[in-house]
């Protein structure tokens, strides 16, 4: 039996939002696709949860948007990180890496 999805994280969307934007920018149903593919399926990426993420970036600094046409020719709103939303990734990624430690050490402890 295959392991069953687990939702994201509370506190990491942000991250996985920032990241996946540094790769390149996408359009918001680009996101959650690459997040799905990249993730392959140990958590589940709702959309839902994605389109709010990206406005409340976008209202923080930390992301752009412009709107473009898409591969299939429909017209999407790109995201792209700014100089603000890098600085915020790497802050981000800190944490993380903090967080996890933490937890390791916890979970490894006798």
């Amino acid at each position: 039996m295959a392991p069953k999805s687990q939702d994201v994280l509370q506190g990491t969307l942000d991250l996985l939002v920032l990241r996946t934007l540094s790769l390149e920018p996408l359009h918001g149903y680009g996101i959650v696709q690459r997040l799905t593919q990249i993730v392959q399926g140990a958590i589940r990426i709702n959309a839902g949860s994605v389109f709010p993420a990206l406005y409340r970036l976008e209202r923080a600094g930390h992301l752009e948007s412009a709107w473009r046409e898409t591969e299939n020719r429909r017209r999407a709103k790109y995201y792209a990180l700014t100089r603000a939303g890098r600085h915020k990734l790497a802050e981000e990624r800190r944490k993380w890496a903090r967080a996890s430690l933490a937890i390791a050490r916890v979970l490894e402890a006798t």
